[in-house]
Order: structure tokens, then C-alpha cells, then sequence
């Protein structure tokens, strides 16, 4: 307690972004901020998920307050996937991996000449 006093509050701010194929932005957050509490249990820790406009994008939005939206779109071969985007008074976060990123692709498949964005225009138009 005596060094607080000395030193002031101690406060740690978790600006963290997924560990892309392990754990989200959201899961990273979590965890620094327990493992910083179990090392310093008086710790002031806030943790704010974030992205870097790539997929995850939309987690952190949501995180941040944002209320999810989820649409039917098309994903990248056509198929229809469900897409989400963040929503806020009258701002939304749009993220294009939703639709039609690398994930929507079967594992191993990759179709740069035949697969379409179009679903991303799709979940533009929703957001609007």
C-alpha cells in the first residue's frame, strides 16, 4: 500500500489484437488482464480488444459497445454465409473478411480468379 502511495495508482491498459488462428482479440484481452491480476492483484487493468482492420475487425466493435448485426450474403464462391457488422447510433463498422475473406473458403482452396467480393458490397448496402 505504502508504494502506492509513493508512486501513484498503477494502471495498465490491454490494447490487444487477435492471436490470429488461436484465440480473438476479445480471448487475448482476457487473458493478459488475469495474468496481470494474478501477478498484481491490486492492478487497475482495463482491456480494450482491438483490430487492425482485418478480420476480427468486427469482434472488437462489438466489444467496444457496438451492437452486432448479422445478414445473409454471398460468400466468396457464391454460397450464402451469414456476415455480421457493428452498429452504433449511426456509425458502422464494416469489415469485408466477414464476407468474403480466406476463412469463407474451404481449407486448402484458394480461387483468386473466381472468387467474388460480392457479398462484402452486399453487407456494405445492410450496414447503410
Amino acid at each position: 500500500m505504502a508504494d502506492a502511495a509513493v508512486h501513484g495508482t498503477r494502471r495498465v491498459l490491454v490494447a490487444a489484437d487477435k492471436f490470429k488462428g488461436s484465440l480473438t482479440a476479445v480471448q487475448v484481452a482476457e487473458r493478459v488482464t488475469a495474468g496481470l491480476r494474478r501477478v498484481v492483484p491490486d492492478l487497475e487493468v482495463e482491456a480494450l480488444p482491438v483490430a487492425d482492420g482485418g478480420d476480427g475487425t468486427v469482434d472488437a466493435a462489438v466489444a467496444a459497445g457496438f451492437e452486432r448485426r448479422e445478414v445473409r450474403v454471398a460468400g466468396p464462391l457464391g454460397d450464402e454465409v451469414t456476415a455480421a457488422f457493428g452498429l452504433r447510433g449511426g456509425t458502422a463498422v464494416v469489415e469485408m473478411a466477414e464476407a468474403s475473406g480466406l476463412q469463407r473458403l474451404p481449407a486448402g482452396v484458394f480461387a483468386p480468379l473466381t472468387a467474388s467480393t460480392y457479398g462484402s458490397g452486399e453487407l456494405l448496402r445492410a450496414a447503410l
